[in-house]
């Protein structure tokens, strides 16, 4: 076996999205390379209505595919093909855009007004990408949860642990993605395929990621002044993607730690990227963005 070293740690940074949803990305827009096949991570909590509840309103998307998971709250979301729905606390939805959709998903919080969820992009291959749109919405009940003897909690979304496979099906980035809960003060280990790229996002209690057979700490973030002393532990709303390595291992703080783990196999193909839409070359950028203004952009329906 040999550990995943960390490649870089990082905190996601609030920012402010379309008509004033304000969340945190964690990674989104940079070099599509170090996810690959992963392009953006967003995770939307907030507990004032006024910084959600205008929501996501109607936009494109193409060339990728969309994963929607909410832990608190509700996501309503509607379509140009007219299918609509609505994801509530532990729900899933995996949406592949393919050639083109128009979509648009409003948020909104619960009894305490409190709304949390989570958005990742995985980019399509270019055989896939003009693909017909289709959904997979997955209620929190068909999640397989797995309890392992030492406390460890986990939700197999896609992919598999333990044995149980996750819900969401004939992905094309053929991803891991768990949601891992592990008690106080305990050392967990988790396998991962070399082959995959790999990332952890800590959005609950605290630990360290371990990348050596001596235990120590990563870096979490830069400090602001060189001779200060460095700033180790991975909190709350960190991002810790990892190098090759068929393993990694997380061990919790004293209030335990949760966090997703997500893996994928990289696409490796050239990148064309504006906003909701994903292509190869800049050509076909540009001829998404012609159809999206002549009303051709919808090619299934």
């Amino acid at each position: 076996m040999s550990i995943r070293p960390v490649k870089r740690v990082s905190q996601s940074r609030p920012t402010i999205e379309g008509a004033g949803v304000r969340l945190r990305r964690a990674f989104g827009f940079g070099d599509p390379k170090e996810f690959d096949p992963f392009l953006l991570f967003d995770d939307f909590r907030n507990d004032n209505p006024e910084e959600y509840l205008s929501g996501f309103p109607w936009h494109p998307h193409r060339g990728i595919e969309t994963i929607t998971y909410v832990l608190a709250g509700s996501v309503e979301h509607g379509d140009s093909l007219g299918n609509k729905g609505k994801m509530t606390a532990g729900d899933v939805q995996w949406m592949t855009a393919g050639s083109g959709i128009l979509h648009q998903e409003m948020p909104k919080g619960d009894t305490k007004g409190r709304m949390h969820g989570f958005q990742l992009w995985a980019n399509l291959p270019s055989a896939l990408k003009m693909t017909a749109p289709r959904y997979q919405d997955i209620p929190s009940n068909a999640i397989p949860e797995v309890a392992d003897d030492d406390g460890t909690r986990v939700r197999v979304i896609c992919g598999e642990f333990c044995g149980k496979k996750g819900p969401v099906e004939g992905v094309a980035a053929d991803p891991n993605y768990l949601d891992i809960s592990v008690l106080p003060d305990q050392r967990k280990q988790l396998k991962v395929e070399t082959t995959r790229n790999a990332f952890a996002y800590v959005f609950a209690g605290s630990g360290t990621f371990r990348d050596s057979s001596e235990p120590r700490a990563v870096l979490t973030e830069q400090v602001p002044k060189p001779d200060a002393p460095p700033v180790y532990d991975v909190s709350n709303h960190s991002l810790v993607l990892f190098d090759r390595g068929d393993e990694i291992t997380v061990q919790a703080g004293d209030e335990g730690i949760r966090f997703l783990l997500v893996s994928g196999k990289p696409i490796e193909e050239p990148v064309a990227w504006y906003g909701p839409i994903v292509m190869n070359t800049q050509a076909q950028l540009r001829q998404a963005m012609a159809e999206l203004n002549d009303g051709t952009f919808i090619k299934h329906r």
